[in-house]
């Protein structure tokens, strides 16, 4: 009886263990679709993130305190010069490389001299040819001379007749006007000769004035010429010099305020390259003259002291003072914002500083502004990072996007 009951292999059901199928794949769209919602709140939530653009707060300097107005511009040298030949020719000789200093009259460059040369020798014989013949006459007027003394005597003796004492003394005359001619022949031959040797001095390159070479254009073996020609193988110039005394600051001051700046008047110039290094300095003179593109005026600013760090198109910011700095003077309290990153919030000044990706509201108490820039005495620290132009919407904590700067 109980083998009948027993059922065989292929009569039993088949037992499974474990996570069935269908709960892995329900698993994976889950997964799935917690990503794209993980995605889409991260989009949604970008979007509402405002861009703003930034600006660093800056330390006062002492002398700069009492500014009453700041602006930007480059140093500019007011002798330079790109230094050419009046003559056109080949360059043998370059005997100068970027950076070197150099004197005035000093040889830069030569030109190929061959046929100026023998111009120059040319002339050069010239003029000894006709001092040679100026020579021979003055000897013949000498002779002449004598010749008439004599046959004067000899008449008044009775030895001689008239005639042969005015043959003489025409002799004297006509030897005279001879002399005189080569005397002018003479003469035209130096003037050839030293047109000649102009010419020759012309295939040499001087230095028209002190100062460092800033440009080399060209090289040995080019055509050198003070016009322009129409290929590309000819050079106009064989390099450019620069008087480093004459360098000078211009600087653009907006039309609206160029009332305060005077001519004397004193300033502080700060490199970009040397911020740390603030450079005393006055108005030369304000330029007569406005930029009705960007509503500027020039404004001319002598540097007081100078060394190699200045060179010329370097970008600085000046201050233009109410009084000259008297020595090293303690830094007035107090740091510099950008004017736009100030606004008004429930009637007082505030500003927003970027703290890890976040707005953080600071309230300030704010003193005269130096031009664009805002004099903040509490509420700020130099280097902090503030918004310009916030938003309306903008709150205490809210995330931010800092815009790339623009180049």
């Amino acid at each position: 009886m109980l083998k009948e009951l027993r059922i065989e292999g292929g009569q039993r059901e088949e037992h499974r263990s474990g996570i069935p199928g269908w709960a892995w794949i329900t698993l994976a769209v889950l997964l799935v679709l917690a990503l794209l919602a993980g995605a889409g709140w991260w989009w949604w939530r970008s979007a509402q993130v405002p861009e703003v653009q930034v600006a660093a707060v800056q330390a006062r300097s002492g002398p700069a305190g009492n500014a009453v107005l700041q602006a930007t511009g480059y140093v500019t040298a007011r002798r330079a010069a790109t230094v050419s030949t009046q003559i056109t020719g080949t360059l043998t000789e370059v005997l100068f490389e970027e950076g070197d200093r150099v004197t005035k009259g000093q040889v830069l460059a030569r030109l190929e001299d061959h046929a100026l040369r023998a111009s120059l020798d040319m002339a050069r014989a010239s003029v000894k040819s006709a001092e040679a013949n100026v020579a021979a006459v003055h000897a013949q007027w000498l002779q002449a001379q004598s010749d008439l003394r004599r046959q004067e005597e000899l008449a008044a003796s009775g030895m001689s007749t008239r005639q042969a004492a005015e043959q003489a003394r025409t002799s004297v005359t006509s030897y005279a006007a001879q002399l005189e001619a080569r005397r002018r022949e003479a003469d035209a031959s130096r003037a050839q000769a030293v047109q000649a040797q102009v010419n020759y001095d012309y295939t040499v390159v001087r230095a028209p004035f002190s100062g460092v070479i800033t440009a080399k254009a060209a090289q040995v073996g080019e055509i050198l010429s003070p016009l322009s020609a129409g290929g590309g193988f000819t050079r106009t110039g064989v390099g450019t010099i620069v008087d480093m005394e004459s360098l000078e600051v211009d600087v653009d001051v907006n039309e609206a305020y160029i009332g305060q700046v005077k001519a004397d008047m004193p300033a502080q110039a700060v490199l970009d390259a040397y911020p740390d290094w603030r450079i005393p300095a006055h108005v030369i003179a304000v330029v007569p003259s406005a930029d009705r593109g960007k509503a500027t005026v020039k404004v001319r600013v002598a540097l007081e002291q100078k060394d190699q760090r200045v060179v010329p198109d370097m970008g600085v910011r000046v201050s233009f003072l109410a009084a000259k700095a008297q020595g090293d003077s303690a830094p007035p309290p107090g740091v510099l914002a950008p004017r736009a990153a100030v606004v008004t919030r429930a009637d007082a000044p505030v500003a927003f500083v970027v703290a890890q990706d976040h707005a953080e509201l600071r309230k300030l108490r704010t003193g005269t502004p130096v031009g664009d820039q805002a004099v903040v005495l509490e509420g700020l620290k130099a280097g902090e990072t503030v918004v310009l132009n916030p938003p309306e919407t903008l709150k205490n904590g809210d995330a931010l996007r800092v815009a790339p700067a623009e180049h």
